[in-house]
């Protein structure tokens, strides 16, 4: 059996023109990819296939939540996500998807499979700092940010009013000059 076989467009049969598909991406599509950054996702994706004579263009539009662990207090949170992949499908000697952009399938192929095209789209929308939306507006309350606030480095101009008096005397040295 094939893997994501769903996500499987069989576009021999289908007219010249533009085709719809839509797809509910849940958590058990990345954990088939051995990814466990989300916790949970809910996420809507559109699909718009334009089939032309020579080619194919293929337009991808994912919008919804996943749901992963901030990067500061490792508090779980939902992080809204928007994402949008376009590709052009021609047809060649051999299968080649080594440009981002172009997707080249023998000659004689009759569907293609974006379920790889899927994950590496919604992956790359997860900003690669995670940070929690209550710590940013201070309304979270949690151990980590407890001691995280605890070990702050203290203000520069505090710590100058109690200087060691043999730095004093080095800096002396350097304003002399």
């Amino acid at each position: 059996m094939r893997k994501h076989k769903e996500f499987t467009i069989p576009f021999s049969g289908l007219k010249l023109g533009k085709h719809k598909f839509e797809y509910q991406i849940e958590h058990k599509f990345f954990e088939s990819f051995d990814y466990t950054e989300f916790n949970s996702t809910a996420i809507k994706l559109h699909v718009l296939l334009n089939k032309l004579s020579t080619m194919m263009e293929l337009e991808l539009t994912a919008s919804g939540l996943v749901n992963v662990n901030c990067d500061l207090t490792r508090e779980p949170y939902d992080q809204p996500i928007e994402a949008h992949l376009e590709l052009v499908i021609k047809f060649g000697e051999a299968f080649n998807d080594e440009n981002d952009e172009i997707l080249i399938l023998p000659h004689g192929e009759f569907e293609v499979n974006i379920a790889q095209y899927i994950y590496e789209m919604i992956v790359l929308a997860v900003p690669q700092k995670r940070v929690h939306p209550g710590v940013l507006d201070g309304t979270l309350q949690s151990e980590t940010l407890d001691r995280l606030e605890e070990l702050h480095p203290k203000d520069v101009k505090e710590d100058s009013e109690n200087t060691d008096p043999r730095w004093d005397a080095l800096k002396k040295l350097l304003t002399d000059k």
